[in-house]
C-alpha cells in the first residue's frame, strides 16, 4: 500500500515508461513540472501547441528540448484535439491541460471522434497525502460534479475505488460523508450514504467496503471514532476514500487542507479512457508533479484491467 507520494513516484518508476500528451504546452508553470516528471523518470511528454513558443518558454526556465517531440499547432482548439487523439489512439498513456481554458480541455475530453469517452460519468479525484494520518486520502468529488445523485455517487465510488486499487489499496474503505452518523430524513445526504452502505453490502458496489453516513471526524480520526461511541462502524476513524454529499463540502475541505495544512496532493479526472491531468494555475508546482506521477500510477493500472 503506498502511503506517500514519495512511495507513489518510487512505484511510477517500477512500471512501464508512460507517455503524457500535453494540450496547449506553451505554459510555464505546466512546462516546468512536465520537464520534472521527465527528469525524475515519471513520464515522457509530447508537446502540442505553439512551438515558437514552447521554445521561448523552455529558454526562460532553461530546460532542453532536445528530446522532446514537438507537434506545433499554433491554433488552441486544433491542438487539443491533436493532443487528446494522441491518447485515444494509444500514443500518448495520459492527457494534460496546457495554457487553455477548463471548458474547452473537458470539451475535447468528450470529443465523439477523438476524445476519451468511456460511455460512463466522469469524476474528479484529489489524491492528499497529510501529516499526521498515516494512509493517503482520497477526496471526491471536489471539482466536478456539483451536485451528485445517488447514481452519480456510485460511479463516483467506482471511479475512485479503480484509482485507489492502482496506489495498492485491495479494498479501500469508503466513507460517505454528512455531517451526522446516523441516517435522518430531513438529511438527504444520509439517506444516499445509507443506501450506498446497502449496495456494497448487496454487492451492487464492489472493490471496497461502504460505510455511511459517517461525520468527518469518525471517519478519518480513530479517537474521535472511540469518544463517540463508533468503533464498531467498519469505516471509523480509518477511511481511504472521503465521499462529499456535493461539490461545496468536497472543494471546501479541498481547499482548506491545501492551504492550512502541511499536505502533498494531486488532481486527475477519472472515467475517462486514460487518466486526464486537469490542473489549476494556481497550483503549486508539486502538485502538477503529482499529478502526473498519480497519472501514471492509475494508467499502469488500467492497462493490467
Amino acid at each position: 500500500m503506498i502511503t506517500n507520494f514519495d512511495e507513489l513516484i518510487s512505484k511510477v518508476k517500477e512500471c512501464s515508461k508512460k507517455t503524457l500528451a500535453v494540450a496547449v504546452a506553451q505554459d510555464d508553470a505546466v512546462l516546468e513540472a512536465v520537464h520534472e516528471a521527465k527528469v525524475q523518470g515519471i513520464a515522457d511528454a509530447i508537446l502540442v501547441g505553439d512551438e515558437g513558443k514552447i521554445r521561448e518558454i523552455a529558454d526562460t526556465l532553461k530546460i532542453d528540448l532536445s528530446d522532446y517531440q514537438i507537434i506545433h499547432e499554433p491554433d488552441d482548439w486544433q491542438a487539443a484535439l491533436k493532443a487528446v487523439k494522441l491518447a485515444h489512439d494509444g500514443v500518448a498513456d495520459m492527457y494534460m491541460k496546457g495554457l487553455m481554458d477548463t471548458k474547452s480541455f473537458l470539451k475535447s475530453i468528450l470529443d465523439k471522434e477523438v476524445g476519451l469517452r468511456t460511455g460512463k460519468p466522469l469524476s474528479h479525484v484529489a489524491v492528499f497525502e497529510v501529516e499526521g494520518i498515516r494512509q493517503l486520502l482520497f477526496l471526491t468529488d471536489v471539482a466536478f460534479i456539483t451536485y451528485p445523485t445517488l447514481e452519480d455517487k456510485v460511479h463516483i465510488i467506482e471511479n475512485t475505488v479503480k484509482v485507489a486499487h492502482a496506489c495498492g489499496l485491495e479494498c479501500p474503505k469508503v466513507a460517505p460523508l454528512a455531517a451526522v452518523e446516523v441516517v435522518n430524513p430531513k438529511m438527504p445526504a444520509t439517506l444516499d450514504a445509507a443506501e450506498l452502505t446497502k449496495m456494497n453490502e448487496e454487492g451492487k458496489i464492489t472493490g471496497c467496503i461502504v460505510d455511511g453516513p459517517l461525520s468527518m471526524d469518525i471517519a478519518i480520526d480513530p479517537e474521535a471514532a472511540a469518544h463517540k461511541g463508533a468503533t464498531g462502524r467498519k469505516v471509523a476513524g480509518d477511511a481511504d476514500i472521503l465521499l462529499f454529499p456535493d461539490i461545496h463540502a468536497g472543494n471546501l475541505v479541498y481547499k482548506t487542507l491545501v492551504h492550512t495544512a502541511k499536505v502533498e496532493n494531486g488532481c486527475i479526472l477519472t472515467g475517462t479512457k486514460v487518466p486526464a491531468i486537469l490542473t489549476s494555475r494556481s497550483d503549486s508546482f508539486r502538485t502538477k508533479v503529482n499529478s502526473i506521477a498519480l497519472a501514471a500510477v492509475v494508467a499502469e493500472g488500467l492497462k493490467n484491467e
